[in-house]
């Protein structure tokens, strides 16, 4: 028997700093929040944690500083986790983020069944951002 999973919950990212990562995710990119919880210290130092979500189609992708992010040796473009959210007008969207100085990581890239991009987000999350062809 398998464990019978049936869709993908949500993604979680770890923050350093959740209102930084609210203007991020909110603003620069235009996620809408749908939900955003606190809680009391999670870890040394982090202060009272934070849990805040983005629907985006089906699944969430929720920010928290309830866990702490990879070292900064370690960046997105090292590896490590990535979410992929597909968007209308891939171009459209590479020019907003590069208008607003946000560094892409990997280019536009062309794929027999997609096009897709990768930046970071402040705390080296990887993002791609995802156009299925027709």
């Amino acid at each position: 028997m398998s464990i019978r999973a049936k869709e993908i919950a949500f993604v979680g990212y770890p923050v350093t700093d959740t209102a930084r990562a609210r203007e991020f995710y909110g603003k620069t990119l235009g996620l809408k929040e749908s939900s955003y919880m606190e809680f009391p210290e999670m870890h040394e130092g982090a202060g009272k944690g934070a849990w805040i979500e983005y629907d985006i189609g089906a699944g969430t992708l929720a920010v928290t500083n309830c866990w702490q992010p990879a070292p900064k040796d370690r960046p997105c473009k090292a590896g490590g986790p990535n979410i992929a959210i597909e968007v209308e007008d891939l171009d459209a969207a590479f020019a907003h983020l590069e208008k607003a100085g946000v560094e892409i990581v990997v280019p536009i890239q062309n794929t027999p069944v997609c096009r897709f991009f990768v930046l970071c987000d402040l705390d080296g999350n990887g993002i791609t951002l995802h156009q299925h062809k027709k």
